[in-house]
């Protein structure tokens, strides 16, 4: 059982990096992170595959006996229309949008009815999808920071010039393109591990309490700031934004992740870090 249960950790988090990699993809049209997902979502395939084998060996049936076994079936089943489509028709967005929902059926199947599956085997899973809902918003957290950084250097540097005040730390900072565009990839790179991140948590919620805290501080906050990071790439991305404006937002958004972390915790009913 111990095997299954690190197979599907591993199913998970290679899951939610392919996922990522194609929500990347799709903002920034990089074929380079397109193929490593797709390559990740190769490996996914041949682990769910594995997941299904074993299962069906140790239980001597076909794996689709239940409501877990059949959503975890058809998580498998997206994943292989998903490779389909990627090599045969190239659609990208289509294939970010199949694995959204596949990787949402995937972790939804953990709390299922399964029947035969043990109490422990399920409250092991709820323990490792709580762990792993914490590394995700560690992972955004220190992206937005670094986020944070280059902007932070963008708006020295933007001042600098502002000032005419020339000297040789402007030209280690770099210029302002160079820095709005490293600000802006970290925020990318950030915003998927904290959107996977909040839905594992609201998962984990709703299994553990009677009633979801949508009201909790901690809750409203972390949102906010998903939101706040949403709409900054929104408008790098789609409204073709730039400057100090722009920069300013990240500084914004970022001081909201300061009060997420440092003070929200103090007044949630339900989180403890």
């Amino acid at each position: 059982m111990l095997g299954l249960h690190l197979l599907y950790i591993f199913i998970i988090v290679f899951y939610c990096m392919s996922v990522s990699g194609y929500f990347i993809d799709f903002i920034q049209n990089n074929q380079k992170v397109n193929r490593i997902a797709f390559w990740l979502l190769s490996i996914v395939w041949v682990l769910q595959l594995i997941f299904l084998l074993l299962r069906a060996l140790e239980y001597s049936r076909l794996p689709i006996m239940t409501i877990f076994e059949g959503m975890f079936f058809y998580s498998w089943i997206l994943v292989t229309f998903s490779l389909i489509i990627n090599k045969v028709y190239k659609m990208d967005f289509l294939v970010f949008v199949v694995n959204l929902v596949g990787f949402s059926i995937l972790t939804i199947s953990l709390f299922a009815p399964a029947g035969d599956v043990s109490a422990e085997f399920a409250d092991l899973f709820i323990l490792e999808l709580l762990i792993i809902h914490v590394v995700m918003l560690l992972f955004a957290y220190g992206l937005f920071t670094l986020s944070f950084s280059f902007a932070m250097l963008y708006y020295f540097q933007h001042h600098m010039l502002k000032k005419k005040r020339w000297s040789d730390k402007m030209s280690r900072i770099g210029n302002l393109s160079l820095l709005e565009k490293r600000s802006f990839q970290s925020a990318l790179f950030g915003f998927p591990f904290m959107l996977v991140g909040l839905i594992l948590g609201v998962i984990w919620g709703w299994t553990e309490l009677a009633t979801f805290p949508w009201n909790d501080i901690k809750v409203l906050s972390s949102f906010l700031l998903l939101t706040m990071y949403g709409f900054y790439l929104f408008q790098y991305k789609v409204k073709q934004k730039r400057g100090y404006g722009l920069t300013l937002l990240n500084i914004a958004a970022f001081l909201v992740l300061l009060i997420n972390y440092f003070l929200s915790s103090s007044f949630s009913q339900f989180h403890i870090w």
